[in-house]
């Protein structure tokens, strides 16, 4: 079982039709660029790739996709939390059958789910994708609360192939208690990814790498304070800006053929966000001095 280690992208999902069919064409390209950049894998399919915004057959087309354009360049770990177990079991099922290199599922959102019920879908969602490593998405924010420590710990009693967290929690006293003994831990938060390396995560999985690949990746080659804090400030600088249009609208800028296109009800960028898009690119992309 190969784990994920090193910079993932959280890769955007191309649209076109206004949002409402997969640009299945751009995919390849963007997997250029992003292998082009240094990375060592991809996340499709998470809160970048507006996964949960796709029908499942939509996300198994996008995931096989992904798969077939890495053409084993790039680890492809394909995020797969749905809102039903059922759905997370299959969509899980499917990626292993597709070739990826890994799952990951966020907990489910909406209801206020208990340790048990917790503990069940991730163990279901970990057989489905068996033998693949299996990763838990901790992101309190989308999901709605943080998964409890002790149903990680269950889930390693549990199930054999998990492994590890994508962590998106931030402050770092948030993201801290992820930090357990036997599971690999991947930074989300960049401003948090010189703390988490030093602290013993073995890498990150960054939006931000999805279009700016060589910065996020030499972060996490060597995690100096100084890049750390550029990376960290382009983030927040974006990050005002509708996530993921501003992510596609870099790309595009990055000579990338990507359109802006998102699925509704998340929103492209106004004229003047599109110039500040722009003012980001070319500050992030020139050469200091």
């Amino acid at each position: 079982m190969t784990r994920l280690t090193g910079t993932l992208a959280a890769s955007v999902t191309p649209l076109r039709g206004g949002g409402a069919s997969i640009d299945e064409d751009a995919i390849a390209p963007i997997v250029d660029f992003l292998h082009a950049g240094g990375l060592d894998g991809i996340l499709a399919l998470g809160t970048t790739g507006e996964g949960i915004m796709l029908s499942g057959e939509e996300r198994r087309r996008v995931a096989g996709r992904f798969v077939e354009a890495s053409a084993g360049r790039l680890a492809v770990a394909v995020h797969c939390g749905a809102q039903t177990t059922h759905e997370t079991a299959a969509l899980a099922a499917h990626a292993a059958e597709a070739g990826a290199d890994a799952v990951a599922v966020i907990a489910p959102p909406y209801y206020p789910f208990d340790r048990a019920g917790l503990l069940d879908h991730f163990r279901t969602a970990a057989s489905a994708a068996a033998p693949l490593p299996f990763y838990v998405y901790e992101f309190a924010e989308r999901s709605g609360y943080a998964v409890p420590v002790e149903v990680l710990g269950e889930l390693q009693g549990a199930a054999d192939n998990f492994v590890g967290l994508k962590v998106s929690d931030a402050p770092f006293e948030r993201f801290s208690p992820y930090l357990l003994d036997g599971l690999d831990v991947l930074v989300g938060p960049e401003a948090l990814i010189v703390e988490g390396l030093a602290r013993g995560a073995v890498g990150a999985v960054s939006g931000l790498a999805s279009a700016f690949p060589d910065l996020v990746a030499a972060l996490v080659r060597s995690p100096h304070p100084a890049l750390g804090e550029r990376v960290g400030a382009l983030r927040a600088r974006l990050q005002r800006l509708p996530v993921p249009a501003v992510f596609k609208a870099a790309l595009a800028l990055r000579g990338v053929p990507v359109r802006e296109d998102v699925r509704a009800p998340l929103r492209t960028l106004t004229e003047a966000e599109r110039t500040e898009v722009a003012a980001a690119v070319e500050d992030a992309v020139t050469p200091a001095g």
